[in-house]
């Protein structure tokens, strides 16, 4: 049996996640917040993951929903310092040029 997640949210919090569907302040937060909402109306994370206009894994809206658990909405958002790092840097000075 699937795992429940009980979301309580405030009303404050309700609005933001609702007017995120409408109007985003960033694009991936549109997915985010329908899942986040579809789970705390009693919704399992398997049923809101395939309820979404976008193709996710049930582990992704599972993590989301954890995430939101503990930090809440800005759980949601993408922290500073993720993903892969620049290789190229335009201040660094190119090998060819110091080698010589």
């Amino acid at each position: 049996m699937p795992k429940r997640y009980k979301i309580v949210l405030s009303e404050q919090e309700k609005q933001k996640l609702e007017g995120w569907l409408k109007n985003p302040p960033s694009p991936y937060l549109r997915e985010r917040a329908r899942a986040i909402l579809k789970v705390s109306q009693g919704e399992t994370i398997e049923a809101a993951a395939q309820k979404l206009r976008v193709r996710v894994h049930r582990n992704a809206v599972s993590e989301w929903v954890q995430r939101f658990l503990s930090d809440r909405l800005e759980g949601l958002k993408i922290k500073v310092g993720r993903g892969r790092k620049a290789v190229f840097s335009p201040t660094r000075k190119r090998r060819s040029q110091t080698a010589s």
